[in-house]
């Protein structure tokens, strides 16, 4: 990278088009982003200059909004994702136009939509390049702490496990599920709209990587185990009573699947009784195939290390009875 792009991304980033309320300021909201997104090249979490909406992009905003905004402005990840678009180095690539995100303010506020329309945004991928450059990286990032947040700069931190994840996941890991219920239903009193539906989106996203963890990264059923350097993950955690009927990320509501299986789980063509035995619906009709799912029939899924964290019979039988074909 020559020193005329890293200029050139530097003047970008100290002219960044932000908005202005009289009574609370320029909005901080677009440069907490582009600290995030810069946090999450860094540790090779982002590892393109496609930059995909994810929990933990989610929670690295929410953590350097807390450490950083000292205005009273409202804590908004879709805003800058959505109004970066007005920077010439950040794209939207939308699923359906860009013409059916806005309202009729030119904006787009609410959480769920930007998730519905946005597939990802794109970088520069010679600012991608500069990012991943651990010098230029930070010369970055100084520019921003510099320019907008020169009070606060100290508290800021390139570490991403926070305390807000760390608090999440010992929920999830812990505590049973009425207790855990219980959070949902408060949170839900207390935060705005989209406030709770970021909180959602980052819980689910953290129940989605801790399941497969607790099972050694394997489908409990079909023992499919694939492992890569890079960070991609190939067995699903799945519910066994659906979030949204449930409200209950814990880790007995869960189970690691391989992909097909979480689908024929989801669709009730398997099910899983309270012996943590297998069952097939009577309605499959396969030929003889290694990919069958007829071949699991009777077998005992395999379980986590700790039995607090088998999973729930209580949400088995629900299946069992809800779900499962017969």
């Amino acid at each position: 990278m020559n020193g005329s792009l890293l200029e050139k991304y530097n003047q970008y980033f100290l002219k960044l088009n932000r908005g202005f309320n009289k009574g609370m300021g320029y909005a901080p909201h677009k440069p907490i982003l582009l600290l995030s997104v810069i946090q999450l090249i860094q540790s090779g979490i982002i590892s393109s200059n496609r930059i995909f909406i994810t929990p933990e992009l989610v929670l690295a905003f929410k953590e350097n909004w807390q450490k950083l905004v000292e205005t009273p402005h409202t804590e908004n990840f879709a805003l800058p994702f959505f109004h970066l678009r007005s920077e010439p180095f950040w794209r939207l690539i939308t699923y359906n136009g860009i013409e059916n995100l806005t309202t009729t303010s030119k904006s787009i506020k609410s959480f769920k939509a930007l998730k519905d329309n946005v597939a990802f945004a794109e970088i520069d991928k010679d600012l991608f390049a500069c990012i991943n450059d651990s010098v230029q990286s930070m010369l970055l990032t100084n520019t921003l702490l510099d320019t907008y947040f020169p009070n606060t700069k100290k508290y800021h931190s390139l570490s991403l496990y926070s305390d807000v994840q760390q608090q999440i996941e010992m929920q999830i890991l812990n505590e049973p599920k009425e207790e855990y219920q219980s959070h949902i239903k408060e949170l839900k009193g207390k935060l705005n709209v989209e406030e709770f539906e970021e909180e959602i989106f980052i819980r689910g996203g953290l129940f989605k990587r801790m399941i497969p963890k607790i099972y050694n990264n394997t489908c409990c059923i079909s023992g499919m185990k694939i492992e890569t350097s890079m960070n991609i993950q190939m067995i699903d955690a799945c519910h066994i009573v659906p979030f949204s009927i449930s409200n209950d990320d814990t880790i007995p509501n869960g189970i690691s699947l391989s992909p097909n299986l979480h689908r024929a789980f989801d669709r009730g063509l398997i099910t899983i009784n309270k012996d943590y035995v297998v069952r097939i619906s009577p309605t499959v009709k396969e030929k003889n195939s290694v990919y069958s799912i007829s071949q699991f029939e009777g077998y005992r899924i395999s379980l986590p290390e700790e039995v607090k964290w088998y999973p729930s019979i209580e949400s088995l039988t629900w299946h069992n009875k809800e779900v499962f074909i017969l």
